[in-house]
């Protein structure tokens, strides 16, 4: 059932990979979605062929119930409604999507929509499948919860290659256009540059340069996003890391977007503002585009190889001292 909502999915926003630039990363969102299940594979199966030393040591479920166990399997039923509940919401929500996506054809909130109800589905699922093991014994709460987040990368990914809504993907955009262009006039001004705002233009001595959606950063936004959402899935074992990390790729691709529009803004102040939009050649390559699209793909490489520079740091781990040194005073360690 699953195959066939992923392959559903992956026909409805191949769409969008191919008829807009900024989601062609999704074509890569399949493959790094079966890498991640390959690579977690062994732990998954642990838990559910019972062969994880921590399955099936929580709870006794052969022996009389105590008040403890009650309560247990109290909270264990109510989870199991919940999800039963967010099983059958992502189903309706599937339909609505696939409705949508049928009668007017491709459009945001139908790929939304589904690429939404494929992770409630998924992961709803799951907890609720993973009830027993393949051998019939119940699987503890805890070990179907760490089953069930096993798989949020494959479930969850498909959201950032869908489009987002148009009213709040143009809302994201007007909002960093406006942040762009002012901190790249704060900055500009306090260092003394001539230069005045009218809007999202800037007037310069030689031109004038306006900061467009394409310049609002919210392409490689959505690239980091999936980059470092994949990293920390591969690279991260604790949760807290994975959404830092996660958060970090955000905060770094509007970072370097700034440092981009900033060049692009210095650029235009000393050659003219039609400098922009010049070819850049080089001697054995020869052309490699304009400025202004040879600088956006540097900023995304450069984004990129931080998020690799910080995987060390957040894999970091203090070295162990052993309780007892050689190097002590025997009398002292008899002491």
């Amino acid at each position: 059932m699953l195959l066939g909502f992923v392959l559903f999915m992956i026909g409805d926003q191949l769409y969008w990979w191919t008829n807009r630039e900024d989601y062609s990363f999704g074509f890569l969102v399949p493959f790094f979605a079966i890498y991640v299940i390959y690579d977690r594979w062994s732990l998954i199966s642990s838990y559910i062929f019972s062969t994880n030393s921590l399955v099936g040591a929580k709870v006794d479920y052969s022996s009389p119930k105590s008040e403890e166990n009650a309560k247990y399997e109290s909270f264990n039923k109510w989870l199991e409604y919940l999800a039963l509940v967010g099983f059958i919401v992502g189903l309706l929500l599937f339909g609505v999507g696939a409705l949508l996506r049928s009668v007017t054809g491709p459009q945001n909130p139908a790929s939304l929509a589904i690429a939404a109800s494929f992770a409630s589905i998924t992961l709803f699922g799951i907890f609720i499948m993973s009830k027993e093991q393949v051998d019939g014994r119940p699987m503890p709460l805890k070990d179907r919860i760490a089953l069930t987040f096993l798989f949020l990368f494959p479930a969850l990914i498909w959201l950032l290659s869908a489009p987002l809504v148009s009213a709040l993907e143009t809302q994201i955009r007007v909002f960093l256009l406006t942040k762009v262009t002012v901190v790249v006039f704060t900055v500009f001004d306090l260092l003394g540059y001539e230069l005045e705002r009218e809007g999202n233009v800037l007037l310069l001595p030689e031109g004038k340069v306006g900061v467009e959606e394409a310049c609002s950063g919210i392409r490689s936004l959505t690239a980091c996003l999936f980059a470092g959402s994949f990293l920390a899935a591969i690279f991260l074992k604790h949760l807290w890391k994975k959404f830092l990390l996660v958060f970090a790729a955000m905060l770094l691709a509007v970072f370097t977007n700034l440092l981009r529009s900033m060049f692009l803004t210095l650029w235009a102040y000393h050659n003219g503002s039609q400098a922009i939009d010049a070819h850049w050649y080089l001697p054995v390559i020869g052309d490699i585009g304009s400025v202004h699209d040879v600088t956006g793909m540097s900023i995304l490489v450069l984004t990129c190889i931080g998020l690799l520079l910080l995987l060390p740091i957040f894999n970091f781990k203090l070295p162990e001292f052993d309780e007892e040194d050689d190097s002590i005073n025997p009398e002292m360690k008899s002491t």
